[in-house]
């Protein structure tokens, strides 16, 4: 029988240091968290200069955020498809970026916002095989489709980069590693695309072993993969660490404190692509954790800027 306390009531349990230490720490870092997504989330929608459709269906669009004169230096803006986060869940949408988005064009990019089909219902992660087919059609469609208007001077559509935040940094990994995925699979490119200069991927869920094992964000993965007898033939598809080397220059931003995506994510795709031959840059932000990285009020931001400026001039790391 376990021995009680007066009244009845079992026994309190027992001073225990190290377990405290860690129940304080992971209290400080959720309540970090919560502060710094409710500061990236304070910030009103941007509304973009214009929208392009690359598809029928309402969520086949992107915003677009083209810069002044005066940031561009009179010349071309390189074109970076940006694809947002939220976990492949449908109540996160591309408005959320649209700060970050806005804050890009000033440092002189044109910044497409891209939205894709994501879950059904509030809490399923992603929709197969939907999300992908717009992922894959906004990458091929939205260069062409820059070249057809108007303002297509202030844009160097040749000069690509894919960068995305969280599930969208899994988008931009996954997008430039299409000419890796098997013969066969309706999103394979034959060849990585020449205009590509380079992938920048912030707090991505880059390596889905390892996210799974973590259980990150509420087992998005998983959810991602959806359902049916093919299911584990789809994961070696997705995962952006089954699909290395790319040959593309590719940089990962990483909170250090993140407790959303964990920087272990990060830190085993570079491993595994380090096992190939193909180094992947990561830069670890000290003090800063998931949503700084969109929040264009941060040191964070302007460190996005800093690598979009490097990879645009020819300044990554391909392996």
């Amino acid at each position: 029988m376990e021995p009680t306390t007066r009244a009845g009531q079992p026994p309190l349990p027992q001073p225990d240091p190290q377990r405290d230490q860690q129940r304080g720490r992971r209290e400080v870092a959720e309540a970090r968290n919560a502060a710094e997504e409710e500061a990236c989330f304070s910030h009103p929608a941007v509304p973009p200069d214009t929208v392009l459709a690359y598809g029928q269906l309402a969520e086949q669009i992107a915003d677009f955020y083209l810069p002044p004169e005066s940031a561009r230096g009179g010349g071309s803006a390189p074109l970076v498809l940006f694809f947002h986060g939220g976990a492949w869940r449908a109540p996160y949408d591309r408005a959320h970026a649209s700060p970050l988005a806005s804050f890009l064009s000033g440092r002189g990019f044109a910044v497409a916002s891209v939205e894709y089909r994501r879950g059904n219902g509030r809490t399923r992660a992603g929709r197969w095989p939907d999300t992908f087919d717009d992922l894959s059609a906004a990458a091929d469609l939205l260069p062409a489709l820059v070249r057809e208007q108007e303002w297509s001077d202030c844009v160097d559509s040749g000069r690509v980069i894919l960068c995305g935040h969280s599930a969208g940094g899994h988008a931009a990994l996954w997008t430039a590693a299409r000419h890796r995925l098997p013969r066969g699979s309706r999103w394979r490119r034959d060849a990585a695309d020449p205009a590509l200069a380079g992938v920048l991927a912030l707090a991505p869920i880059a390596d889905f072993a390892t996210a799974r094992t973590m259980r990150v964000c509420n087992d998005a993965v998983d959810q991602l993969l959806g359902e049916g007898p093919d299911i584990r033939a789809r994961s070696p598809q997705l995962d952006p660490a089954a699909l290395v080397p790319t040959g593309i220059p590719t940089t990962i931003l990483h909170g250090a404190t993140d407790i959303e995506v964990p920087p272990r994510v990060a830190r085993t795709y570079v491993a595994a692509a380090g096992t190939v031959g193909q180094r992947v840059r990561l830069s670890l932000l000290p003090e800063a954790g998931h949503y700084p990285l969109i929040d264009p009020d941060t040191l964070a931001a302007h460190a996005v800027a800093d690598e979009l400026t490097l990879l645009a001039a020819g300044g990554g790391t391909s392996g």
